[in-house]
């Protein structure tokens, strides 16, 4: 393992400094795909659409905040030779990353190709032996392990997946960032203890307003995972039960806590991060989060990277893995998107419990790919998917 000098140095300073300075632009009209700029129906996590301009700039809290803990760059074996990604994650929240990691090696030349997760997905699969691709970075855990059930994957290396916990890993893939599913509120009408811990108990027991962005593919793998829990016939009632309580549908989940700030409905079913995007454009804003426990309003995705089987270099391929790992790369995730850190040592930014303290259900993250029953089952209960 070797070191990089002072210059290496300062530059990381730089980048820590800088790592949530990605502004506005470049978030509005950017739906459509399962990317991290949209979502389509694969469970993709998606962006702010047009809903963009009224964020703010997204990963603040920079100010104040300590460097990362976690294993540095500097520490890591240096990356040498040609790697080619196939990224589903959106080039305007990674690109800056990636890019940063190029730069730091003088013997490295990274291409990065940008598509929706199951794009890319699709094409490994149909390039065959012949593919170009290295590593494949996913939005989600669903098109992770779409990949690897078609055995176009080879495993992680030990000493990588070493550095996350079990749920969010398998010998094929790894996550290296993560959402949590959350209940958002209004917080002029409702305090936490207000709020129900099983999701099961919306909307009967909740005296208010819903909305949610049921076309929206993180709503879609929700639904998923409830149908993987509580069973095909309780979710279809679920459903049913939310239709006929009038809930209010967006277009995307940061429009949903949008709306809850500005009065239009009581609470939603979201990831954390739009929470935490509406709360940095202003800060005084009426929304809170709320968590249920152990159930499908509680799962935490991620999303993750896999060393495909056609790399032309396993070992560059895991160490450029191993390097979305680092303290650096660790705290852009939580600056930059608001995402969870999955390294024990880097916080996650805003008011959130840690991954420890949050009651994820037991299940197995790929199975959140299975969507096409859940479409028809979400259709047949009334919602306009």
């Amino acid at each position: 393992m070797t070191t990089h000098g002072s210059d290496e140095s300062v530059d990381r300073r730089r980048f820590l400094a800088a790592a949530g300075g990605v502004g506005v632009v470049g978030l509005a009209g950017c739906m459509g795909d399962d990317n991290d700029d949209g979502e389509s129906s694969d469970g993709g996590d998606g962006g702010d659409g047009d809903a963009g301009e009224s964020i703010g700039q997204i990963g603040s809290g920079r100010e104040g905040r300590d460097a990362p803990g976690g294993t540095p760059m500097a520490e890591m074996p240096d990356l040498e030779g040609e790697l080619t990604v196939y990224s589903g994650r959106g080039e305007f929240l990674v690109g800056e990353l990636v890019s940063y990691i190029e730069e730091l090696y003088d013997d490295f030349d990274l291409t990065v190709r940008y598509a929706g997760s199951t794009d890319h997905v699709n094409a490994i699969v149909n390039e065959g032996e012949g593919s170009p691709a290295d590593v494949f970075y996913s939005v989600n855990a669903g098109s992770l392990g779409a990949l690897a059930d078609a055995g176009r994957t080879q495993a992680i290396p030990d000493d990588v997946a070493e550095l996350v916990r079990e749920e969010f890993r398998t010998d094929q893939w790894i996550g290296t960032s993560g959402r949590a599913r959350t209940v958002p509120y209004n917080t002029e009408s409702f305090s936490e203890s207000d709020m129900p811990d099983d999701i099961m108990a919306y909307p009967e027991e909740f005296d208010g307003d819903l909305g949610w962005a049921p076309s929206y593919g993180s709503c879609q793998a929700f639904v998923t995972a409830m149908r993987t829990i509580e069973g095909e016939e309780t979710t279809r009632e679920w459903l049913e039960a939310v239709v006929e309580s009038g809930i209010t549908p967006y277009n995307n989940e940061f429009a949903a806590c949008q709306g809850i700030a500005d009065g239009e409905i009581d609470a939603a079913f979201t990831n954390h991060y739009y929470i935490q995007r509406v709360l940095d454009g202003n800060p005084g804003a009426s929304i809170a989060t709320a968590f249920t426990s152990g159930d499908a309003g509680a799962v935490f995705n991620v999303a993750g990277a896999a060393v495909v089987d056609t790399a032309s270099d396993a070992t560059l391929a895991g160490n450029f893995v191993r390097h979305l790992l680092s303290a650096e790369a660790q705290d852009y995730f939580a600056r930059s998107t608001f995402e969870y850190p999955l390294i024990p040592d880097v916080e996650p930014i805003g008011d959130l419990p840690t991954i420890d303290e949050l009651d994820v259900p037991d299940i197995d993250l790929a199975e959140l790919s299975d969507l096409e029953a859940t479409i028809d089952l979400m259709r047949d209960a009334g919602v306009e998917v």
